[in-house]
């Protein structure tokens, strides 16, 4: 366990992963709620999504920080990687927990204000999580030949 907590980016990963399971239990009490009240037994569709998407951001995090605690790569490399993922998976759930509250569309993009911007946001969104978790699979893998 301590050999765990000597290291920064699978604590922040696993905090990450308890606020994101809260989140996803507190939205969880609020997509039931809705339900509840509904003549069609639902919740708006981003209240649903946020529920959702917190439970997955909850495991994924879960991953990251397994394959953060075994990346041959230093704490600094490690830390950020697990910092951008942690960041990104965070302002998803947020913005659909926004959406849900507002509860005017059930498409984001397609509804958007600015789609020119969210289209440039979905593309650093993208590469940042994608290259993230590609150092930390990078790191993983390479210690795994090296240890082989």
């Amino acid at each position: 366990m301590q050999l765990v907590l000597d290291q920064v980016a699978p604590v922040l990963a696993i905090s990450s992963a308890g606020v994101f399971f809260m989140s996803a239990l507190l939205t969880g009490f609020w997509k039931f709620s809705w339900m509840m009240r509904s003549r069609e037994c639902k919740a708006p569709h981003y209240v649903d999504i946020a529920h959702r998407a917190s439970l997955m951001y909850a495991y994924g995090a879960l991953l990251v920080a397994v394959f953060a605690y075994f990346s041959i790569f230093s704490s600094v490399v490690n830390t950020l990687a697990t910092a951008v993922l942690m960041l990104f998976f965070a302002l998803a759930i947020v913005k659909y927990i926004v959406a849900g509250r507002a509860n005017k569309t059930n498409n984001q993009f397609r509804d958007s204000a600015n789609p020119k911007a969210d289209q440039m946001l979905l593309l650093i969104v993208g590469l940042s999580e994608t290259l993230g978790f590609g150092v930390l699979l990078l790191g993983f893998a390479l210690r795994v030949i090296r240890d082989s």
